[in-house]
């Protein structure tokens, strides 16, 4: 067993059972001329964890974690689109509509791909989601239950609304789920402070939480202590 210094108290998981998911690290929510900067936002404050969820990609994968990644996504006839979710808000551009990257969160469109820096190695699982929850209308749950998996690592964007909906719904589904804090990020970085302090609260109602530094101390303990 791996136990990792974390809030609310120590996390303990097996590698062969757990599987890190990696939440819409995506070019329109993350690069410049993007969705995400289409909606005012700041988009460096999601850029400035790339490489700490690159670092944390190649820890998982030396472990023998599972990954997986996860696109938000929709077909390109918006079939699996709400009304109510494109025409919310009133932003220049909505999804469907042609962006700098091509149409906005349409499956295929440049803009929909996941940042080379932190891309999927072949072989591993890519979750196209219609919602901001990987489980809702996807196959996450079945894959997860054929692979044996019992913990969850998150990281990715942005952490109040995609990662902790995830995070929620893995919660419900029996999962012991691990927030990276420091690979994970928001527009709004007291959106993402008071995330962390809702999902380790009450003895961890949702999960637990920890840096990369505590994660990685945990699975390579000489490189941690020389």
């Amino acid at each position: 067993m791996i136990h990792i210094d974390a809030q609310p108290y120590g996390f303990t998981f097996l590698p062969a059972s757990t599987a890190l998911i990696v939440i819409d690290m995506q070019r329109d929510f993350i690069e410049p001329g993007g969705f995400g900067e289409s909606l005012g936002n700041d988009v460096s404050r999601l850029a400035a964890i790339v490489p700490t969820v690159a670092a944390l990609l190649d820890t998982c994968r030396r472990h023998g974690i599972a990954v997986i990644h996860t696109r938000e996504a929709h077909r390109p006839d918006l079939s699996d689109c709400p009304p109510a979710k494109r025409g919310r808000g009133d932003a220049a551009l909505r999804i469907g509509d042609t962006g700098p990257m091509g149409r906005i969160l349409v499956a295929g469109e440049p803009g929909n791909d996941i940042l080379p820096a932190v891309a999927p190695l072949p072989g591993e699982i890519v979750i196209d989601k219609p919602g901001k929850g990987a489980f809702y209308a996807t196959a996450l749950g079945e894959i997860l239950r054929l692979k044996g998996i019992t913990h969850l690592l998150f990281a990715g964007v942005t952490t109040e609304v995609c990662v902790q909906t995830t995070m929620r719904e893995a919660n419900d589904r029996g999962y012991d789920c691990l927030l990276v804090e420091d690979a994970t990020a928001s527009y709004f970085p007291a959106f993402k402070a008071a995330a962390i302090d809702m999902i380790v609260a009450q003895g961890g109602i949702v999960g637990w939480s920890a840096p990369l530094a505590a994660l990685t101390a945990a699975l390579e303990p000489s490189k941690a202590n020389p």
